[in-house]
């Protein structure tokens, strides 16, 4: 049995990969696909686009916090680490640990992205990695501004969601599917935005395999996510359970992506 805390730093580890290599894997390699329909050259659509990208983040939260939760909380996501500790449901202690444990899993996922796709002949990694970005990078073409606004309000929502769902009013088992579902939506709404993010992690994993400016747009990536985990933090026990914020050991595991 691997003893506490490193079995948790772990747990953290392959949740993170799993969201990464689920979620960027299907925009890298299913969303998009397309084949001769006739021999007239008509070309049918087989990828999942981005409903199927959203679904495959949303499931994959959805399997790994039904697979981990019980062991480090499910968190896979910097932002929810820091939102949770903020709100009281988690030991600052711990928070080091699990953010390199969940930029290690997600730069792992990466490197398996970047090499499968390497085997498909004359594919190139510079700008299909499922990078995230804004300006020309984004794929609506948003500004830097629109990014942030959109990262920082989504990944509060998020940190909310997340907080009620893991309350211990809150109807017993349902959490994975509420906290998946809320994924899902945050991807349908945001795609188009920045390619969605609400994770550092994520953006981290695929930044550097993707190149394209990704790497110096990676920053946006890790402020507006953390900021919107900090707001959403605070947010919760101050409206939805007594007004107390509790800075220390978490009073119950949360339980997220």
């Amino acid at each position: 049995m691997i003893p506490e805390p490193i079995n948790k730093y772990l747990a953290e580890l392959f949740g993170t990969f799993w969201l990464v290599f689920g979620g960027c894997g299907t925009a890298i390699y299913a969303a998009k696909q397309v084949a001769q329909g006739d021999d007239k050259g008509t070309l049918i659509q087989l990828g999942v686009g981005f409903l199927g990208v959203a679904l495959a983040f949303g499931l994959t939260v959805v399997t790994m916090a039904y697979a981990l939760a019980h062991i480090s909380g499910a968190h896979f996501n910097p932002a929810i680490t820091l939102g949770a500790a903020i709100s009281g449901r988690f030991a600052w202690k711990d928070l080091p640990g699990y953010w390199i444990a969940q930029v290690a899993g997600g730069l792992l996922a990466g490197l398996a992205l970047w090499g499968i796709a390497s085997g498909k002949p004359g594919w190139n990694a510079t700008g299909n990695m499922a990078a995230n970005g804004y300006g020309e990078h984004s794929p609506g073409h948003y500004t830097l501004a629109a990014v942030i606004i959109a990262e920082i309000l989504l990944t509060a929502f998020f940190l909310i969601v997340v907080l009620g769902a893991t309350d211990g009013r809150a109807p017993g088992g349902f959490g994975p599917l509420a906290i998946g579902l809320t994924l899902t939506l945050i991807h349908l709404i945001s795609i188009p935005i920045s390619n969605t993010s609400v994770n550092p992690a994520r953006s981290t994993a695929v930044a550097f395999f993707n190149g394209d400016g990704a790497p110096g747009q990676l920053w946006v990536f890790w402020v507006a996510p953390l900021i919107g985990g900090l707001i959403g933090g605070l947010i919760y026990p101050l409206l939805f359970e007594d007004g107390k914020f509790r800075f220390g050991a978490a009073k119950q595991e949360v339980s997220a992506s």
